[in-house]
């Protein structure tokens, strides 16, 4: 037959793998270049040319608006629809093959399905009946001990702890909630992929149903896969069948959730005769962005090797920004996007990245500031999250305890013991006193109408929020809040969970006492400083977001941004313990994830980039003077510009990649290095500027000093 239509206007690499042969296939598609279209095509070649039936093809994607676009452009391929086919996410096709053999899987057929807030609940539920102090033992943390077990295959059984305290109540717990699942008739979302690796696992006419009925299994992004997903995809697919995987190992960035680097990597051993094609043709970026995103990646070592290019013109050199802190590098990057916009392109094909939720807070005060429309992809503003909502609701009942929702929203945030019942109580005696919830819960307390361990709790509460104007109402902003969160308990709660999310709501409880720091209370001038920032901070909250539809500015994490581009791209807080994170620095496999993070975030642009850098920046509640991230080194001299707010300099400061040095009376000095000076002490070296004998050497010194040096008469010591 004419196979010119399904390869028509493919690349010579996208061509062979379309039309391969091969039993076992592993496409290592690079970032932007057609790795979709690559599986669409293939599916289509499988049906129109090797004469496979849809009904022996199944293809497995990570989220429902992928597959639905993958069947869509499939049947607009063939012409015809491709409903026999089965095209889902893991979870999707797993809820499939539960429903259809819910009795051998040993559940209900009127099962229901658990989302994470539900799954809580029971959580929560199981718990309270095994008399677990939540205050000691977050449900949460129990709820992400499950999830990562059960991502790894594992029940209650398999679990060795050896004696181990936190392994042993999670895992009693984890049992208890099974009970209370099977009970129930329902599973969560990490169940449906375990509970349908078992049933093929453990049925032998069943998993040689499915093996002989797929007979090509197609995976996307399988990169991504964790230790249950690999398990399932290999039982589902017999020595026989046919196997296409796509992934790109460098843009495996989310180990933090169970996803396996390692999967991709031993493909080619856990499948025979694999057949290796890479798709390295890029058609997003230009080939300075390509160049330096290949430079960064190219220092991983574990790496299965590849090299964006494209045809392409090379494009403008990728623009560094020092900014003196993080004020200066908000107020840059509002005033080039203004610029961009009045130049005629659309605010929504800017987007600005960066490493820490916490940092879009002074990046959205800015952009209010100059009326730029925004949006944060895929997550709240600063002021709406639910860790600093829960602050400043315990500010807002120590300056009005006349505040009804902030009373209900902390009375028993973290967990103190105070269910439904106890706060149903307080607002019944609120409703017959006709008084606010405050009043009526020392009502309660004096009447002793709780158990005596609820009304215990209630009066530690109230005594806490008292207390808590009386010592802290005249003392400076940043100190209230700082001493409130410690006060509250509201820290430790999240120190207990686990995870990148806990770690990001630590960062922003953090970055609120910097912004109570920041704050100018001359703007509202008849309040007290706590009132006025309480009324900023709630304005902030307000409905000031654009809309989805709105021509916007996109904000988002690094990790948010994958799978996206941009003909502009902002990264913000390019510093070394900030991206590279400080918790990744000292393993080396998490650095390398960070490695990876940063070419995501690089290959995310496809006509212009900006890396952005603070010579000074509040982290995490304290001053730092940061190196510049190893990120930013790694790129090539030739492909960077150091640009300021009203000008741009051609020659970049750095006038090498990660190796540029300064030599002065025969001692060499290189960026990042540690040096030592007879006054100020040890530091690192941020920057030189100049050069020759006015060449300058910008140090920031441990004990707090960030001093920019002569180099000639700095009398610098190399560590």
């Amino acid at each position: 037959m004419d196979v010119t239509p399904i390869l028509d206007g493919l690349n010579k690499a996208q061509r062979e793998a379309v039309s391969s042969p091969d039993a076992a296939l592993l496409v290592l598609a690079g970032a932007g270049s057609g790795k979709t279209r690559v599986l669409v095509h293939r599916i289509a070649w499988l049906i129109s040319v090797e004469q496979l039936s849809p009904h022996c093809i199944i293809a497995v994607t990570f989220t429902n608006k992928a597959a639905q676009e993958m069947r869509g452009r499939v049947e607009n391929l063939l012409g015809h629809s491709a409903s026999a086919m089965w095209i889902g996410t893991f979870h999707g096709l797993a809820h499939r093959l539960l429903r259809a053999h819910a009795r051998d899987a040993n559940l209900p057929d009127t099962f229901q399905i658990l989302d994470s807030d539900d799954q809580l609940r029971v959580i929560k539920r199981v718990m309270k009946e095994m008399n677990l102090d939540d205050t000691e033992w977050p449900p949460k943390q129990a709820q992400w001990f499950i999830n990562k077990q059960k991502d790894e295959g594992k029940r209650p059984k398999d679990i060795k702890h050896q004696g181990d305290l936190f392994t042993s109540v999670h895992c009693k717990v984890y049992f208890q909630y099974e009970e209370a699942c099977k009970i129930g008739g329902l599973v969560d979302f990490g169940e449906l992929l375990l509970r349908t690796y078992e049933l093929l696992r453990d049925n032998q006419h069943l998993r040689d149903h499915y093996q002989q009925r797929f007979q090509h299994l197609l995976v996307d992004e399988f990169q991504d896969t964790n230790g249950i997903q690999y398990a399932w995809l290999k039982l589902i697919s017999n020595k026989d069948c046919g196997v296409t995987i796509v992934g790109d190992d460098d843009q495996s960035i989310y180990g933090w959730r169970g996803a396996k680097i390692e999967n991709i990597q031993r493909f080619d051993r856990d499948y025979a005769d694999v057949k290796t094609i890479r798709l390295e043709q890029n058609y997003r970026s230009t080939g300075t962005i390509l160049k330096a995103a290949n430079a960064v990646i190219a220092n991983n070592q574990e790496r299965m090797g590849k090299n964006l290019w494209t045809e392409d013109d090379e494009g403008e050199p990728i623009s560094l920004y020092a900014a003196f802190n993080e004020q200066e590098e908000a107020r840059f990057i509002s005033s080039r996007i203004n610029e961009w916009h009045e130049d005629g392109n659309a605010f929504a094909d800017c987007a600005i990245l960066y490493r820490s939720n916490a940092q879009s807070r002074v990046l959205e005060e800015y952009l209010l500031q100059r009326q730029i429309p925004y949006r944060i992809y895929g997550g709240l503003k600063f002021f709406e999250r639910a860790e600093v909502k829960d602050t400043l609701a315990y500010l807002r009942l120590m300056y009005n305890h006349q505040d009804d929702a902030a009373f209900e929203r902390v009375v028993n945030t973290p967990p103190r013991g105070l269910g439904q019942k106890s706060v149903e109580k307080i607002r019944e005696t609120a409703r017959a006193e006709q008084t606010n919830l405050w009043q009526a819960a020392w009502k309660v307390v004096e009447d002793k109408q709780l158990s005596p361990k609820a009304n215990g709790a209630l009066l530690m509460f109230l005594e806490l929020i008292k207390q808590g104007y009386q010592e802290f109402h005249e003392l400076p902003l940043e100190e209230q809040i700082q001493l409130t969160i410690e006060a509250s308990n509201l820290m430790e709660m999240y120190a207990k969970e686990k995870g990148e999310k806990a770690l990001a709501r630590k960062e922003n409880l953090a970055e609120l006492a910097s912004a109570a720091r920041e704050f100018d209370v001359d703007d509202y001038p008849e309040l007290s400083p706590m009132t006025a920032f309480l009324a900023h901070a709630s304005l902030e909250a307000g409905d000031t977001q654009a809309e989805q539809y709105e021509d916007c500015v996109q904000l988002m994490t690094l990790h948010s941004a994958k799978g996206l581009e941009f003909p502009l791209v902002f990264i913000a807080g390019m510093e070394e313990k900030l991206f590279p994170h400080m918790m990744s620095m000292d393993e080396p496999d998490k650095l390398e994830e960070e490695r990876r993070l940063a070419y995501v975030g690089i290959t995310r642009a496809m006509k212009k980039l900006y890396l952005l850098y603070a010579e000074k920046r509040r982290l995490w509640g304290k001053d730092t003077y940061p190196a510049v991230s190893r990120f930013i080194r790694e790129i090539p001299a030739q492909l960077k510009e150091e640009v300021r707010l009203n000008s741009q300099i051609a020659t970049p400061t750095f006038s090498s990649g990660a190796t540029q040095d300064v030599v002065n009376d025969g001692i060499e000095f290189k960026l990042g290095q540690m040096v030592n000076h007879p006054k100020w002490g040890s530091g690192v070296i941020l920057n030189f500027e100049g050069e020759g004998d006015r060449t300058v050497v910008h140090v920031s010194f441990d004990c707090g000093e960030s001093k920019r040096l002569m180099l000639a008469y700095a009398r610098l010591e190399a560590l």
